[in-house]
């Protein structure tokens, strides 16, 4: 029962310092000017984001794109019509990927 009890500490511990470190990286990476995890400020809480696109086949492909290249007019009713602004080539493709995966790991 110890060992259990130590393994799944240890897992807890993991995702911990992961979601930290994707924190760090969405603060790095100028994220947080327009989102946060949990509340809109200009764009929607990554929660709200991992919600819609839950079950979806498509989902990380489209999101990785979306930040990419920007966009307008899929969350009117939060943004009041502000656009997303592209993020590559000024954040690594390998960084996006990051970012979106914490974005739909989120519980929602």
């Amino acid at each position: 029962m110890k060992i259990v009890n130590t393994s799944v500490m240890i897992l807890l511990t993991f995702f911990a310092m992961s979601a930290q470190a994707d924190i760090s990286l969405a603060k790095k990476s100028g994220c947080l000017a327009c989102h946060t995890v949990d509340k809109k400020i200009v764009g929607p809480a990554w929660k709200d984001v991992a919600k819609r696109y839950a079950g979806q086949k498509e989902a990380r492909s489209e999101l990785i794109k979306k930040v990419k290249l920007g966009g307008k007019g899929n969350w009117t009713e939060i943004t009041k019509g502000a656009p997303m602004p592209p993020y590559s080539p000024r954040v690594s493709d390998q960084d996006i990927e990051i970012l979106v995966d914490f974005v739909l790991a989120l519980p929602h």
